[in-house]
């Protein structure tokens, strides 16, 4: 999608949570309905893991819910999630120079599921569905968070922040649950989320998570029909037991040497509950799709989502 290219390509002053927000009000002429909530609602949700992420920030941030009910919507409520971190500083956990101007690419799973609705609407597709995106950038002041805080959830659950460079699945966490409020009965969610994604599949395969067998095959064939690869990691109980807190319910980035990605996926499993679930890992967003896009932002996510609630929106899908 040209248009997330766009999105990813632009310098994180230029599309700034405020940006993304513009784009989502243009989607409002092909049928959806849009809707934008601030700082103070934001806190006023009780988004405790959210907040934590924009409280060093002068930006303000954005939770951005579209809504699109097509022309003889059928099937489930399917709910589209995104990380939108316009642009990750790691917080107090500093990123190194040589990672940290890239980390505007942090926006791509909000680009790719904005673009994927703007792409569905102008589709028409009988689908019936609700995104959430939580944009923010991940900035320092001192307000910001600190290593070893806890903060809790809208779920309920509270979480130790003992890594501000794990940001991106304390937005997500009271995303998800959003998503689950407002109705969402199938849920994918999309975020550059773990390095060590990179360090397991290259940039190839996009590595998938997912509590729900059936919902896992609707994506392993939405991956196969649109030429985005992805590629299945595992969920397992060991696992959620090392996501537990020392101090709260949660730990959001348990010790070295673990294996972040997968404890990841756990962690945002606690948010989707029983409500069949898929995480896509899509750290290498500049990279993946070549050769699609040569150089920076591919775009990659808007094919899979669309052909995903093509299916979805299938009598029997």
């Amino acid at each position: 999608s040209v248009g997330t290219r766009d999105l990813q390509d632009r310098a994180p002053n230029d599309a700034t949570p405020t940006a993304l927000c513009a784009r989502a009000k243009e989607l409002e002429a092909l049928g959806v309905t849009v809707e934008v909530e601030g700082r103070a609602k934001i806190q006023a949700r009780r988004m405790g893991a959210f907040a934590a992420v924009f409280q060093g920030s002068a930006e303000e941030p954005a939770l951005i819910t579209l809504r699109w009910r097509g022309p003889g919507a059928r099937g489930p409520v399917l709910g589209l999630v995104g990380k939108g971190v316009t642009h990750d500083t790691g917080g107090y956990a500093l990123k190194t120079k040589a990672s940290i101007a890239a980390m505007k690419f942090d926006t791509s799973g909000a680009a790719a599921v904005l673009e994927a609705v703007a792409a569905i609407a102008e589709l028409r597709l009988p689908v019936e569905l609700v995104a959430v995106i939580g944009a923010t950038d991940n900035s320092i002041d001192g307000a910001a968070v600190h290593p070893g805080d806890v903060v809790r959830a809208a779920s309920g659950l509270t979480i130790e922040v003992n890594n501000p460079d794990a940001e991106g699945r304390l937005v997500l966490a009271d995303c998800l649950w959003h998503a689950r409020e407002l109705g969402a009965e199938r849920i994918v969610d999309l975020a550059t989320l773990t390095g060590g994604a990179i360090t397991a599949l290259g940039t190839v395969h996009c590595a998938l998570w997912a509590n729900d067998e059936g919902w896992a095959g609707a994506l392993a064939a939405a991956s196969a029909a649109s030429g985005e690869l992805l590629w299945r990691m595992p969920l397992h109980p060991d696992y959620a037991e090392q996501v537990t807190g020392t101090y709260a319910d949660l730990d959001n980035s348990p010790g070295a040497g673990k294996a972040q990605p997968v404890l990841a996926a756990e962690f945002l499993h606690r948010f989707a509950g029983d409500t069949p679930w898929a995480h896509i890992d899509l750290t290498a967003a500049h990279d993946l799709g070549k050769p699609y896009a040569k150089k920076g932002g591919a775009g990659w996510g808007v094919r899979l989502l669309v052909e995903l609630a093509r299916a979805h929106a299938a009598p029997g899908g």
